[in-house]
């Protein structure tokens, strides 16, 4: 077993006992789970921007910000007439 594979089953040890071991890898329960779970943290919301636009980002933002805990953001806004572009939503191809 080469130094790093060894270096990786200690750190797999270590994230199956509790331990983060990759920054932004909280609640995996393994190495690998904690290293997806950093990645889909650092580029989630990139990735949806490039996904929808720039437009369709801001727009989806606008309508989060109106969610409460006994509403979605979209039935709040309905019933403050705010109007919500989800035209602006659609993947970009």
């Amino acid at each position: 077993m080469s130094s790093e594979q060894k270096q990786r089953a200690e750190l797999d040890q270590r994230a199956k006992q509790g331990e983060t071991v990759v920054p932004g890898g909280t609640g995996g329960k393994s190495l690998e789970a904690q290293e997806h779970l950093a990645e889909g943290r650092s580029r989630g919301g990139q990735t949806r921007k490039e996904q929808i636009g720039t437009e369709g980002y801001q727009e989806m933002g606008r309508k989060g910000g109106m969610s409460s805990l006994d509403q979605s953001g979209g039935e709040r806004a309905a019933e403050e007439g705010i109007d919500i572009d989800e035209s602006k939503f659609r993947t970009r191809g």
